[in-house]
């Protein structure tokens, strides 16, 4: 198979599930905004009418944001990067740049969190971890989704490699110049 198919379907793949993560945001609003209000309204009129389970699924949203947005965030350049240096670079250089970062940081990085995560998550299946709160919801599934984000970032992490290293062997502009032009992403 070609390789920059397999980059393409990777990008397809984080820019799915971060599209999809992003309409998390509106129902975390939303929640959020229900929480607030049933929380004065409830003590205005003598009844409970938020509970523990409905904070809990607003910090699940949030969490599921921010690890489902991981990849996509990679794929888009929408990573926080100090690139004081990297802006001034050759399209040439900023590859050799992100394929250094990528294989000597970003791939050991999610291999370490991979191998890390593993027994705490497994552990916490193994027990069906709940919280500790009343009323509140179970914690295993979510645990599970740290594994699921760092294996969505290494599998971009792979795509982007792919695409610097076709840079580099046809002296092309990578995608990310073709994207940002050569001074953008500060």
């Amino acid at each position: 198979m070609n390789p920059l198919r397999v980059s393409a379907a990777l990008d397809r793949l984080s820019h799915g599930i971060g599209r999809a993560a992003s309409w998390l945001v509106l129902v975390m609003v939303l929640l959020g905004a229900f929480n607030a209000i049933a929380r004065y309204l409830g003590r205005y009129i003598g009844v409970q009418l938020s509970s523990n389970a409905y904070l809990e699924l607003q910090w699940y949203l949030f969490s599921l944001i921010f690890l489902l947005g991981a990849a996509y965030a990679l794929r888009h350049d929408a990573h926080v990067r100090v690139d004081v240096l990297f802006a001034r670079l050759s399209a040439r250089g900023r590859a050799w740049v992100n394929l250094l970062g990528t294989t000597l940081l970003l791939m050991p990085f999610c291999a370490f969190m991979l191998f890390v995560t593993w027994p705490p998550v497994r552990n916490s299946w193994r027990i069906r971890e709940g919280s500790p709160d009343p009323g509140g919801l179970p914690r295993y599934p979510l645990k599970a989704l740290i594994l699921v984000c760092f294996s969505l970032l290494l599998l971009q992490g792979i795509a982007e490699l792919i695409r610097e290293v076709t840079a580099l062997r046809s002296n092309a502009p990578s995608e990310h110049d073709e994207l940002h032009g050569p001074s953008e992403g500060v």
